[in-house]
């Protein structure tokens, strides 16, 4: 469904994202007067892998959940992508087709710019190039990251930091103890599991030892961080020798 106007939430998401507000003000001004408003419900499609790249997107409320299926046929979430990060841009550059689905996780609030718009911002903002290196750069060292993390971190250590970083993007304070932080992110365990390249049953026994060092609290509703310092310890744990 398209909306023409974000909400004030919204675009404080936009414009306090960490590579957006990097950005020249001319700049930041002319992709947000060509850009459009699109809100989706949970689950709902956004783009399917094998179609053509239209859009330049980020997200300004809820999450995109990207994912892959498999020749099986089962589905595998890659990441999700939060408030304040753009994507789509690769497809955009390289001219080749979308290489995942994308679908909104909860109410989901997009905005986009049409490629063509952002072939014309580029003409005229040559700023906008080394921008975008700084942007790919970035997630190579994000993607390079992952990748040393899965061959030298037990999941233990890769589960504390995945939790560390939803709580950093999705945090809210804990009404009953501010000292506590509610991943506001609805994860199911299948879901963090896929995201970490594990089963759901071996994530299930590390949140319950997690539990267990009061680190963390497993409620119906979702995950509460409990201290973050017994995460972060268990996060830097080398691979058991």
């Amino acid at each position: 469904m398209d909306d023409p106007i974000l909400t004030i939430d919204e675009r404080e998401a936009i414009n306090g994202g960490r590579w957006f507000s990097s950005l020249s003000p001319s700049l930041r001004h002319d992709i947000l007067r060509c850009a459009y408003v699109k809100r989706y419900k949970d689950g709902e499609l956004i783009a399917a892998r094998g179609e053509p790249p239209e859009e330049w997107i980020a997200c300004a409320k809820g999450a995109v959940r990207v994912s892959s299926t498999s020749i099986s046929g089962k589905q595998i979430t890659l990441t999700y992508v939060e408030p304040g990060i753009w994507f789509g841009d690769v497809a955009i550059f390289d001219g080749e087709r979308r290489t995942h689905d994308a679908y909104a996780h909860g109410d989901t609030t997009l905005l986009c710019v049409s490629r063509a718009d952002l072939r014309k911002i580029l003409t005229q903002h040559v700023e906008l190039y080394e921008a975008m290196l700084r942007l790919h750069a970035r997630r190579i060292r994000q993607l390079f990251g992952l990748v040393e993390d899965l061959n030298t971190l037990p999941l233990r250590a890769r589960l504390a930091k995945q939790l560390l970083h939803l709580a950093r993007s999705y945090g809210v304070p804990s009404l009953a103890d501010a000292s506590e932080v509610r991943i506001g992110l609805q994860l199911a365990q299948e879901e963090l599991a896929q995201l970490l390249g594990a089963s759901r049953q071996r994530v299930n026994q590390e949140l319950k030892a997690m539990e267990r060092e009061e680190a963390i609290r497993i409620e119906p509703g979702g995950l509460v961080i409990r201290d973050r310092a017994i995460l972060l310890r268990i996060s830097e744990a080398e691979i058991d020798k």
